[in-house]
């Protein structure tokens, strides 16, 4: 019976063995097959146009194809869940944006933990968002936007890039500063609302900036004012928000990388090393500033410190401004 023990552990042992080796193997040829980034927004946006350059330039430096999977819906729900069920294998990513941190407040049973259902990679960028109205709307400014909308209640409209984005957040935040009430008009992503925004169907939109700024340089789009409390230097001469009648205004965008949870340490530290290439590269830095946002590098911890950082702070305001979803 001693020599049966003996010879179980010593077979038990020798699979440990096995599959050990097999899994560093795996990760030492990591990688060896194309990578996917799931994005949560539709074609069009800042979170696709950036995550497509940032898979290009991924491709580059890994020397493995790297695609974008657009899973728009849910303000990145349907995407974010995808990628929590995917394989912890580097080979399924997901670009987060500021709902990841926001959902969970929204939602009610969610499918899934922002935390501990993800690995973090790192930060990619932050932004302000821009209020924009049609070259055909008459308000050139914060205080008149706000003077129409509490002489017409529910009158003026907003475009939002679905639920409880930063999009639709920028807006919530601004009419309740305000004091005032306009009507929401969700779409699935910025690049869907903006058409309707352009053309005049709907009063306003708060889009991300590198989403903004073509159009309002292409003359399509009026800046009115920036979300943060800083104003922007690729958007000269347009004022903040806070400083055009809100003070204490602020809000911002970002985005990360992240993959399921239990990624092994070698694939998660050699992603975030790329990535740190990436952010440091001339040229991908200065397309990001130049399209009024900011690289955010660093470890996988801080993002995750920041990540949570987020999930309170958003906590506190979803609750304090009584935000629902429709």
């Amino acid at each position: 019976m001693k020599q049966f023990r003996s010879l179980h552990t010593l077979g038990f042992l020798l699979l440990l063995f096995i599959c050990g080796g097999a899994v560093a193997q795996s990760t030492s040829k990591y990688p060896s097959k194309p990578i996917k980034i799931v994005v949560g927004f539709s074609p069009g946006g800042s979170a696709d146009a950036v995550g497509r350059s940032l898979a290009e330039a991924l491709s580059t430096r890994l020397g493995q194809a790297v695609i974008v999977e657009n899973r728009a819906g849910a303000n990145g729900n349907i995407a974010a869940e995808t990628v929590a069920r995917a394989l912890p294998d580097g080979y399924t990513l997901y670009f987060p944006s500021i709902g990841h941190a926001v959902n969970v407040s929204l939602y009610k049973n969610l499918p899934y933990d922002p935390v501990k259902d993800f690995t973090s990679i790192g930060g990619v960028f932050s932004a302000p968002n821009m209020l924009v109205v049609p070259m055909s709307s008459p308000y050139k400014s914060v205080s008149e936007i706000i003077a129409a909308a509490k002489a017409n209640p529910g009158k003026l409209t907003f475009a939002s890039s679905g639920s409880g984005t930063s999009v639709h957040l920028s807006a919530e935040l601004f009419q309740r500063m305000a004091g005032i009430q306009m009507v929401h008009i969700p779409y699935k992503g910025t690049g869907s609302a903006l058409p309707d925004v352009i053309s005049g169907q709907v009063d306003m939109l708060f889009p991300n900036l590198p989403s903004a700024l073509p159009h309002v340089k292409a003359g399509n789009l009026r800046g009115i004012a920036v979300t943060t409390a800083k104003p922007s230097a690729a958007a000269p001469g347009v004022p903040t928000i806070s400083e055009s009648g809100l003070p204490g205004y602020d809000m911002a965008t970002w985005y990360g990388l992240v993959a399921p949870a239990n990624l092994p340490i070698d694939i998660r530290n050699r992603l975030n090393k790329e990535l740190q290439g990436i952010l440091a590269d001339p040229k991908f830095k200065d397309k990001l500033i130049a399209q009024g946002a900011d690289p955010m590098p660093g470890t996988p911890e801080q993002f995750t410190a920041m990540l949570k950082t987020e999930i309170e702070r958003w906590r506190k305001i979803i609750s304090q401004s009584k935000i629902t979803i429709e």
